[in-house]
C-alpha cells in the first residue's frame, strides 16, 4: 500500500524537476532582476517601463489585439468544428489542411503575409494588373494604423485558429451523440441543439482553448514585428527592444513580468467564469 501511495509522486517527479529547472528558476531570476539594482530592492525599473514613450500604446495595442483576435478565432473554430462533424468523407483530410498553419512559425507566417500585403506584394500587384489601383498602396506603415492592425488580425487568425480548432474538435468527440439525437426527436432546431446541448457540454474544451490562446495572444510579437516593425508596438516587442537594442535587462524583465501577470489574470478569469460544476462533470 505504501509503494502505491508513493508511485504517483515518483511518476510526476521528472516533470516537476523539468518545470523547476526550465521555468520556475528562470521565472524567479526574471522577477528578481526586475525588482533589484545595485542598491537592492527597487520599483525603479517598473517606473521606467511605465514612463516609456511606447508603453501606453503597447499596452493598448496588445489588449486590443487580444480582444479582437481571440473571440474571432473562437467563433471561426466553433464553425469549422461543427462543419467537420457533418462531413461523412474526407474529414481527416480537411482537418489536416486546416491545421497546416500550426506547422508554420510565427515569424514565417508574418513574412508570408508581408509578401502578400507589402507595397510591391502580391495583392498590390494583382489589383494593379486588374486596373483597380493606379499605383501600389501602402497598408503596413505608421501612416495607416487601421489597415496595419487589420493585417495583423488577419495574419493571427490564419496562423493560430487551428490551435483552438484542434482542442474543440477533441472536445466535440467527447459529446454524447445521444443527447443531440434525443433533441432532434423532440423537434429542437439546429441552433437550439447547438446552444442548449453542444456549447454547455463543450465548456471545458472552450475554457482550455481560450486560456491557451489568450496567453499566447498576449505574447504576440513575431507576426507584429514582421508586418509592422516598430510601427505597431506591443508589450513583448517592447521587452525585446529593451533587451537587445537598449541593453537594459531590468526593464525588459519588468515587461516580461507584466505580461506574465496579465496572462495569469486572464487564466484565473477563464477558470472562474467558465468553471464547470463538479456535478456536471460526472
Amino acid at each position: 500500500m505504501r509503494a502505491n501511495a508513493v508511485l504517483p509522486y515518483v511518476l510526476i517527479a521528472p516533470s516537476v524537476l523539468f518545470l523547476a529547472a526550465f521555468f520556475l528558476y528562470p521565472l524567479a531570476q526574471t522577477v528578481a532582476l526586475s525588482l533589484s539594482d545595485a542598491d537592492g530592492f527597487t520599483f525603479a525599473h517598473y517606473a521606467r517601463m511605465a514612463g516609456d514613450l511606447n508603453f501606453k500604446d503597447a499596452l493598448v495595442n496588445t489588449f486590443l489585439l487580444v480582444a479582437v483576435v481571440v473571440p474571432l478565432q473562437l467563433i471561426a473554430a466553433l464553425g469549422m468544428a461543427q462543419m467537420l462533424t457533418k462531413l461523412r468523407k474526407g474529414r481527416d483530410l480537411v482537418l489536416w489542411v486546416w491545421t497546416i498553419p500550426l506547422g508554420v512559425s510565427d515569424l514565417a507566417a508574418g513574412l508570408v503575409w508581408l509578401a502578400l500585403l507589402t507595397d510591391r506584394g502580391y495583392l498590390n500587384s494583382a489589383l494593379f494588373a486588374l486596373g483597380l489601383i493606379d499605383a501600389p498602396t501602402g497598408w503596413l506603415s505608421y501612416e495607416t494604423p487601421v489597415t496595419l492592425f487589420f493585417a495583423i488580425v488577419l495574419a493571427e487568425i490564419w496562423r493560430a485558429t487551428a490551435i483552438v480548432l484542434v482542442i474543440l474538435v477533441a472536445g466535440l468527440g467527447l459529446v454524447p451523440k445521444e443527447y443531440d439525437e434525443a433533441a432532434q426527436i423532440f423537434g429542437a432546431t439546429p441552433w437550439q441543439r447547438f446552444t442548449k446541448i453542444t456549447l454547455p457540454l463543450l465548456k471545458p474544451s472552450i475554457q482550455t482553448a481560450l486560456t491557451l490562446r489568450t496567453v499566447l495572444a498576449f505574447e504576440v510579437f513575431a507576426v507584429v514585428f514582421a508586418l509592422g516593425g516598430t510601427s505597431f508596438p506591443v508589450l513583448v516587442g517592447e521587452a525585446y527592444i529593451w533587451q537587445f537594442q537598449n541593453q537594459n535587462y531590468a526593464v525588459a524583465s519588468a515587461y516580461a513580468v507584466l505580461v506574465m501577470a496579465i496572462s495569469l489574470g486572464a487564466t484565473v478569469f477563464y477558470l472562474r467564469v467558465l468553471r464547470t460544476p463538479p456535478e456536471a462533470r460526472g
